[in-house]
């Protein structure tokens, strides 16, 4: 089995755990990596079953470190469900930073705004989301397992660390609900108009199928959106993908305040499992 191939590849790599967290980092924001002290690094190409990397802005490495003191595992970029038409393709990944030791995982992500006051540049948090792309990670899982409760899908506990981790750094943070379209076409002005009408504040094309994924592993996970746009039709907002990558370039020091910020909060971890 893949997943399994992937486990002893990193175990034979020195990627065995325990870990504080694991990171998915999103377009333009892999530059937290960076940061790790005591670091290695593999190709996401070395490890069976992980997939390539297919977007620009995304590296494609898993990096193991210390930050803030704290041992964690970095994603550094992630696979989109449209690159392959599988939003299951993190699977074997995030299934990887469970089975290695990781006890949390946070993830980061691009993201357009519907809210003119949540401008780009603008880091928040994630509170809950609505799948707009027709699409699930657990379709074709053949255990009960696949029945994933999704309330408080976004961990509480987490969520406040990250607010109090806001607040110790200087950091503003907001809050939102996000909404998955499945790209890779950014969202027309009708699309957007629907999504805020349904009540989301964040368009994005990412992330979801990783929190579901998340919770059938069992990680408490949490969320942040790097504010990158205004959505289609909001003040004027065209969204492309360079704009994509050049705002979130300028956030990521925000935003790799606010990361170290939450580790340094975190406990160590606990014993990996086998």
């Amino acid at each position: 089995m893949s997943e399994a191939a992937a486990r002893d590849a990193l175990r034979a790599a020195g990627f065995a755990g325990p870990y504080a967290c694991a990171v998915v980092t999103g377009t333009g924001l892999g530059g937290i990596a960076a940061a790790l002290t005591d670091a290695s690094a593999v190709d996401y190409a070395a490890i069976p079953g992980f997939p390539g990397p297919g977007v620009s802005g995304h590296g494609g490495r898993l990096h193991r470190g210390r930050l803030a003191g704290r041992p964690v595992l970095i994603f550094e970029g992630r696979a989109h469900a449209y690159e392959r038409g599988d939003p299951a393709a993190m699977r074997v990944p995030l299934a990887c930073a469970r089975h290695l030791g990781a006890r949390r995982l946070l993830l980061t992500n691009a993201s357009g705004s519907l809210r003119p006051a949540t401008g780009p540049g603008s880091l928040v948090l994630l509170a809950d989301h609505i799948n707009l792309s027709g699409m699930n990670p657990l379709i074709g899982e053949a255990s009960d397992a696949r029945f994933v409760p999704m309330t408080e899908a976004y961990d509480p506990d987490l969520r406040a660390r990250l607010r109090a981790a806001a607040g110790a750094c200087g950091v503003s943070l907001g809050e939102g609900i996000y909404a998955w379209f499945s790209g890779p076409s950014f969202e027309t002005p009708a699309e957007v108009r629907m999504a805020g009408l349904l009540g989301a504040d964040l368009v994005g094309m990412s992330t979801v199928p990783e929190v579901i994924l998340a919770r059938f592993l069992g990680l408490p996970v949490a969320a942040v959106s790097v504010v990158t746009n205004l959505a289609a039709g909001i003040a004027g907002g065209d969204p492309n993908h360079a704009e994509t990558k050049a705002v979130a370039a300028r956030a990521a020091e925000d935003l790799g305040r606010l990361v170290r910020a939450f580790v340094a909060g975190l406990p160590d971890g606990e014993t990996a499992d086998d």
